[in-house]
């Protein structure tokens, strides 16, 4: 599945506290931080960009699957 290129941070923040389980904690400038208690604690910083640049996104999109045990693909659908 191809990577979207018009994806801003707050849509990825949007689908991944929906259907991946991870909250909003804080914000320390434009990146907003997101924290999961499943299976363990993990948290994840994304920028909140109007669009964010695909090496972002794809490194993103990498730290939750491993820590989901999922694939990438598995996300890419709920965004």
């Amino acid at each position: 599945m191809k990577i979207p290129r018009d994806l801003s941070g707050r849509e990825l923040i949007k689908a991944l506290c929906r259907s991946w389980g991870y909250k909003q904690v804080h914000q320390v400038g434009s990146h907003v931080i997101l924290e999961t208690e499943e299976p363990s604690r993990h948290r994840l910083a994304v920028p909140d960009h109007h669009n964010l640049r695909v090496g972002t996104l794809n490194g993103i999109l990498r730290a939750v699957a491993e820590h989901k045990c999922i694939i990438r693909e598995d996300i890419l659908k709920t965004l």
